[in-house]
């Protein structure tokens, strides 16, 4: 496809973004109230960390961490966390598997994931924009301990690596959400996915305070590229050689999902059609 072909498929899916845009505006409210209430549990977090490390003496350090760098960890976690959350997008696509509403998607020039990734991104967009007020004035309230990032390298590293790690998040996302062309509830297995994504991605700690075979074990999954190794670029834990083979994997890991999600596209449609869908 030339270059004159290109620029309707273009435009096609910046249409569908502009209507994201509009549509999650209507829910900007709760989504500041969501960022600002989301806070809460952070605060408890730092709370019994600063506790943690009061109690082990000056100077200590966990995992590697010392206070100001594991107060910095869970701060930007919330920041990466509202750049990349798959907020209903996964619900949604099982919901229009489930209620035959695909059908209206298979009859017209509309790739389903383009669409979705369309949408996705119009949602994270105005989701940052909101979250960021409630985020920023926290960060701001918590500036001695937030940690700068590790020179422009840092800062470059984390902007990409957060990028791969929305788009990680989303095809995860999107492949779990097509299990519902084979099941007919799919909650179970969302819920599965989140819970051990929330404990191997490092939202619930850093995955360098776990046992050194089982942090291993995990950094083997996807799942630490979507929010412990961007954070780790940031701090200044990954470096040099190290940061480029974990941005390549963290890219293997993007086009694999990628690969995933067409895979199992195909394969659900011929099923769907099948069934009669």
């Amino acid at each position: 496809m030339g270059r004159a072909g290109c620029r309707p498929q273009v435009r096609k899916y910046l249409h569908v973004f502009a209507i994201g845009i509009q549509n999650t505006l209507v829910y900007r409210v709760n989504f500041l109230f969501r960022a600002a209430f989301g806070l809460i549990p952070l605060t408890g977090t730092l709370f019994v960390w600063r506790t943690i490390y009061r109690e082990k003496g000056e100077g200590v350090s966990v995992g590697g961490y010392a206070l100001a760098s594991m107060v910095s960890y869970y701060l930007l976690v919330t920041v990466v966390d509202a750049m990349t959350a798959v907020a209903e997008d996964d619900w949604q696509i099982a919901a229009d598997i489930r209620d035959g509403n695909i059908s209206q998607f298979l009859l017209k020039p509309l790739d389903y994931l383009a669409y979705r990734l369309s949408l996705y991104l119009s949602g994270r967009l105005i989701y940052t924009t909101v979250a960021m007020v409630p985020v920023a004035l926290f960060l701001l309230t918590m500036r001695a301990d937030l940690l700068p990032p590790a020179g422009w390298t840092g800062i470059l590293g984390f902007a990409f690596s957060v990028v791969l790690a929305g788009l990680l998040q989303f095809f995860i996302a999107y492949s779990m959400a097509l299990l519902a062309f084979w099941v007919l509830d799919v909650s179970t297995f969302i819920f599965i996915q989140f819970a051990f994504e929330y404990i191997a991605s490092g939202h619930l700690f850093p995955l360098d305070i776990l046992p050194p075979t089982l942090a291993a074990v995990l950094r083997l999954t996807p799942y630490p590229y979507l929010c412990y190794f961007p954070i780790s670029i940031y701090l200044g834990r990954v470096t040099g050689v190290d940061l480029m083979q974990g941005l390549l994997i963290q890219t293997g890991w993007v086009i694999a999902g990628y690969g995933l999600a067409r895979w199992m596209w195909h394969r659900g449609i011929r099923h769907y059609s099948a069934a009669g869908g």
